[in-house]
């Protein structure tokens, strides 16, 4: 009887054990599938994620431009741009009135030279209030 009751405890321990294989098994099996799908999701976020960052250089690059370093020298430059058209413009009229020799230039030439003068100053103190104003900090958004 004893040994009867100890080969049936060893078959229901066998059992338990054949069972608890098979169980470990297709656990494997279902962890080896969900880490392979794991892997190929990692990948496929590893190519998005450099597709996203080819795509944000993309759009600095574009939008470069437009930032608040590239707007703030093209102020400058506009600046600057703009002194030289007003000098240009007071040095060819004092040239064309010396070259003449001696001949005048007519009020209607003058008034229109004036009048075109006023308008270059008027676009250069613009700009230069911009740059002051931002120079100062007064442009909203920017900084």
């Amino acid at each position: 009887p004893s040994l009867l009751a100890s080969n049936q405890d060893l078959l229901a321990a066998l059992a338990s054990n054949v069972d608890l294989a098979s169980r470990l098994a297709d656990q494997e099996s279902r962890l080896s599938h969900q880490r392979s799908a794991t892997q190929a999701q990692l990948l496929s976020m590893h190519a998005l994620e450099r597709q996203w960052r080819q795509k944000q250089s993309d759009m600095d690059l574009a939008l470069a431009r437009f930032s608040p370093a590239a707007l703030y020298q093209l102020l400058g430059q506009s600046v600057q741009e703009q002194a030289f058209v007003c000098q240009a413009m007071e040095e060819s009229f004092l040239d064309r009135d010396g070259a003449d020799g001696g001949e005048m230039t007519s009020e209607r030439e003058a008034a229109e030279w004036i009048r075109r003068y006023r308008e270059a100053k008027v676009q250069y103190y613009l700009r230069q209030e911009r740059k002051e104003r931002w120079d100062e900090g007064r442009v909203g958004g920017w900084r």
